[in-house]
């Protein structure tokens, strides 16, 4: 693994998440062993620009896409988010190790109170709310559900990791509401 101490490239950060996933597919272990290179990686200044402060400003966030592999088994993003926005409640379909970056963010957590045997329905209830700081890291399973909101007065940016590419897992968004599975895609710069 790379061990200098100054710098913690994107690439160098891929190198040894793939080194991790070429020995386990436990999720507890990838977890354990991403958690603390995500957290240096999400330090490290080098990959930081501007625009990934963009935000769509009719979803309340944005993602800007720092590595997908060609397999879609690997997928890094930044999402930034809106002040008093974030994202409805939803699964991954895949693991995820989430840091935040530039200020706190709020993770819900939620678990399903129906059976799942109805089509495109769901019924959540909340379960816990967790607010990682900056620096701090927030770890979900496969099949876990949360939201994110942004409780500051700024735009906020956070580095994710997942086991996969989003789009290519059939996770869900979740309309609390209306009581609704929806498929859920997203869109990267």
């Amino acid at each position: 693994m790379t061990t200098n101490s100054e710098n913690y490239l994107i690439e160098d950060f891929v190198k040894d998440v793939l080194g991790i996933l070429a020995v386990t597919t436990d999720e507890d272990q990838i977890l354990k062993r991403v958690s603390p290179l995500a957290q240096r990686a999400a330090a490290d200044k080098t990959w930081r620009r501007d625009d990934m402060y963009l935000v769509d400003t009719e979803l309340g966030f944005g993602s800007t896409l720092l590595h997908a592999e060609p397999d879609n088994s690997l997928f890094i993003v930044v999402d930034s988010w809106l002040p008093g926005r974030g994202v409805p409640p939803h699964d991954h379909g895949t693991w995820a190790v989430v840091v935040s970056v530039t200020g706190p963010e709020c993770n819900i957590f939620w678990e399903r109170v129906d059976d799942g045997t109805r089509e495109n329905h769901a019924e959540l209830q909340k379960i816990s709310e967790d607010v990682i700081s900056i620096g701090e890291v927030a770890c979900m399973k496969t099949g876990e559900i949360h939201s994110i909101v942004n409780k500051t007065n700024e735009t906020t940016l956070s580095f994710h990791v997942y086991g996969r590419h989003l789009n290519h897992t059939g996770r869900s968004q979740f309309d609390l509401e209306n009581n609704l599975k929806i498929p859920f895609l997203i869109k990267t710069r």
